[in-house]
């Protein structure tokens, strides 16, 4: 069997060639792409092919997929520029044969409100019209994702943003990259669209709670108002655009669409999945140090 990560030198593509080897795929089996050549070498020195390859270069990305049975499509970072990526990608997989397309996709991708989601649903609909086989695995929101506002806690007692009280089902990274390897290994998976997210949705407040254990200190959640937020952040040195964003997100979390706790994580990696705090924990003991 030949499995192929994209963007196996990023955060979550090295964690999915962990989960692998530790689920006992040899490595031989595994090939990683990536653009960081000394992350690639690193990968080469546990005994996975790499291959040099970023979403743009069609061609080397062929023959990195030559004779694959899966190959992971991790999401591309460049908002607006996702969706020509990941085509050159699925083309790229077409042309080589590959047995299955498994792609990161976004909660409710087909029909949710979600300001990233119009990306991946055009990506989604590209995998069906390639006629790969295909699984896709909807990542809710990491939980990692918010270790900045650990750190501004831990410096101001604070943690900032325009949410209210809508609640955020995330997990650990990890944890997604577990399902990844799940999938990957396992043809049955084929034609499956899981959403995936945590076994709770919290809100910031409770966020707050948590943070205000792990770094021993009183931490309370301050809720602006999204006009409020637009301005705090680009008083912070955000440009318009960016602020809007980050406004947007927030305010897609408070009406709901991040809150699904849907069980399909816990289901596909064998165990709950990793708490809050249990996360927030790791992250203070690391900001301690």
């Amino acid at each position: 069997m030949t499995i192929v990560i994209t963007g196996a030198t990023g955060q979550l593509g090295s964690l999915v060639v962990d989960a692998l080897l530790q689920a006992g795929t040899p490595a031989a089996e595994i090939v990683g792409t990536g653009r960081n050549e000394q992350r690639l070498a690193e990968l080469r020195e546990r005994g996975i092919r790499t291959v040099v390859a970023d979403y743009n270069d069609g061609a080397a990305l062929e023959a990195a997929f030559a004779g694959a049975d899966a190959v992971l499509l991790i999401s591309g970072s460049e908002v607006g520029q996702r969706v020509a990526q990941h085509a050159s990608v699925i083309a790229a997989a077409k042309a080589a044969g590959v047995g299955r397309l498994v792609y990161t996709s976004a909660p409710a991708a087909a029909s949710s409100a979600l300001i990233l989601a119009p990306e991946h649903k055009a990506t989604e609909e590209l995998i069906a019209a390639s006629g790969i086989p295909s699984t896709i695995l909807r990542n809710g929101w990491y939980t990692e994702n918010y270790l900045g506002a650990l750190s501004q806690a831990a410096a101001s007692g604070e943690v900032v943003a325009s949410v209210g009280g809508g609640r955020v089902a995330s997990a650990s990274r990890a944890d997604y990259a577990t399902a990844a390897a799940v999938v990957l290994v396992d043809a049955s998976h084929s034609g499956a669209v899981y959403e995936l997210s945590g076994d709770v949705a919290w809100t910031h407040a409770e966020f707050a709670e948590a943070a205000a254990e792990v770094l021993e200190r009183p931490v309370s959640y301050r809720n602006l108002s999204p006009e409020e937020h637009q301005a705090a952040l680009e008083q912070a040195g955000l440009d318009a655009g960016t602020a809007g964003f980050v406004v947007a997100l927030d305010g897609n979390i408070r009406d709901g669409l991040l809150a699904e706790t849907s069980g399909e994580l816990a289901r596909l990696i064998g165990r709950p999945t990793t708490p809050l705090r249990a996360e927030l924990a790791t992250a203070a003991a690391g900001l301690a140090a």
